[in-house]
């Protein structure tokens, strides 16, 4: 990777922004890592949270070094320490090509988090668009995507930005035809509960619509969740990482994810020009940390917590007639 023209000596000459995805390249390997090593998992479940298209290595260096001039840049570097309490020693007493390394495995685990998430949500989400039991007309399919977007009217009445009329055949034909570009911070209907925004009052059920939980509780607790209480086999996402609340980065993680499901772009790109992906996942960021929004926010992520939290605490219970029940009572005893 070229290195930063004007300051060759930068700590940034690695991986420009941080807060910006780095180009795909392959990890070098200085040690060796499993899949249940807890960075590795730690990788996997930041992105998701806190946000999403971090280049690891230059937040870490610049983080390090105290260098995070740009106040988000910082506070995501902070949150990454405080959320993993040996990174930081790990860091300051490693050389640069530890951190580097660290960076680039966190990037690593973080990209491929994204990519599931994005995989299994393009499939799942076509069983979100229309009440249970009834049919998409015409029919949508998971790996052919040219038919979404807004060459469909289900997904295209969902995509449609707030404030545009996708009952009105000028609209939708200029919708369709790309000659209407719509921009990251033209949100769009499904943001929105019951898909319906009101003029007058922008906060009106803005992010709380009903495929956004689904794709929260997809995500973040299990696929069967969606429907009833999870019965997994295996823990979710939450849980896993003891999550406790539903973060500001994790609404703006789903948003994104869903965007791209309901889009008829085949390809996730962080820099696609027609999602808009990168505006659109910032500008959500942006209201959600927005002091002057802060009594507004502070309702919506109470919100969120009553509407899911309570999948988030649920754990595998042990028969209270098993061995390991009998021999936890008796360590309790003593």
């Amino acid at each position: 990777m070229d290195g930063d023209k004007n300051n060759p000596g930068s700590s940034r000459k690695r991986g420009g922004s941080a807060l910006c995805l780095a180009p795909r390249k392959k990890v070098r390997v200085f040690f060796v890592w499993s899949s249940s090593n807890p960075l590795v998992l730690h990788g996997q479940h930041f992105g998701c949270t806190v946000f999403a298209f971090c280049n690891y290595p230059p937040l870490l260096t610049a983080g390090i070094l105290f260098n995070g001039s740009i106040r988000r840049e910082h506070r995501v570097f902070i949150e990454l320490i405080d959320s993993y309490s040996s990174l930081l020693d790990r860091l300051t007493n490693g050389e640069e090509e530890d951190v580097i390394h660290v960076g680039e495995l966190l990037g690593k685990e973080a990209s491929g988090a994204r990519g599931d998430d994005t995989k299994t949500l393009k499939s799942a989400i076509l069983e979100w668009l229309v009440p249970r039991g009834q049919a998409v007309i015409p029919p949508l399919f998971q790996n052919i995507k040219s038919d979404h977007g807004f060459n469909h009217e289900v997904t295209g009445a969902l995509l449609c930005p707030a404030g545009l009329d996708w009952s009105n055949a000028e609209t939708k034909q200029s919708l369709k035809s790309g000659e209407t570009a719509v921009h990251g911070d033209q949100w769009p209907m499904f943001l929105y509960a019951g898909y319906h925004y009101d003029p007058e009052d922008p906060w009106k059920g803005l992010l709380k619509s009903e495929i956004l939980i689904y794709g929260v509780k997809h995500v973040f607790t299990s696929p069967s969740s969606v429907d009833k209480e999870p019965k997994a086999t295996r823990s979710g996402n939450a849980y896993l990482h003891g999550m406790k609340s539903v973060t500001k980065g994790s609404v703006a993680y789903i948003v994104t994810q869903v965007q791209f499901s309901l889009c008829s772009s085949s390809v996730f790109s962080w820099t696609d020009m027609v999602t808009d992906s990168k505006n659109f996942y910032i500008s959500i960021l942006d209201l959600l940390e927005d002091p002057d929004e802060s009594q507004e926010v502070a309702d919506l992520m109470t919100w969120w917590t009553q509407c899911i939290m309570h999948l988030f605490k649920l754990k595998k219970l042990f028969n209270a007639n098993s061995a390991l029940s009998k021999i936890r009572a008796k360590c309790a005893a003593l």
